[in-house]
């Protein structure tokens, strides 16, 4: 059972812009931050906090992790293809556009970098 997900940040103030609107847009908040890290909790949720953005504790650079992804479950298609124009309109690079994986499957998936070249998804199991 995950507890959390957190991802690294060289710019916190420009992460915390960029997540602040793409995160909305699937349903989440930004309830905390401090100098070094923001949490986001689910808008309809218990109140605990899902998602951090971070600056490294060891104070080094933050980097991707090669084959990792976060995925962000939501409800609808629509709600996919909103996240991924969304995180476009921010300046996140396309890793794949709103699309069945493998096609006819059912589920429905878009990816994204955000700024600091983490791999972020959107997906969900809904046929519509």
């Amino acid at each position: 059972m995950l507890g959390y997900v957190m991802v690294g940040t060289n710019d916190l103030d420009r992460s915390i812009k960029f997540y602040d609107q793409l995160l909305k847009v699937i349903g989440l908040k930004r309830t905390d931050t401090d100098d070094v890290c923001a949490g986001y909790v689910s808008i309809n949720g218990p109140g605990s906090i899902e998602f951090y953005i971070t600056k490294p504790f060891n104070k080094e650079k933050a980097t991707f992790g090669n084959g990792s992804q976060v995925s962000f479950i939501v409800n609808t298609r629509a709600e996919v293809d909103k996240f991924h124009q969304e995180g476009l309109k921010l300046g996140a690079p396309s890793e794949g556009s709103g699309g069945e994986r493998p096609e006819g499957s059912g589920v429905y998936y878009s990816y994204l970098r955000d700024l600091d070249g983490n791999k972020i998804c959107a997906f969900t199991n809904s046929k519509t």
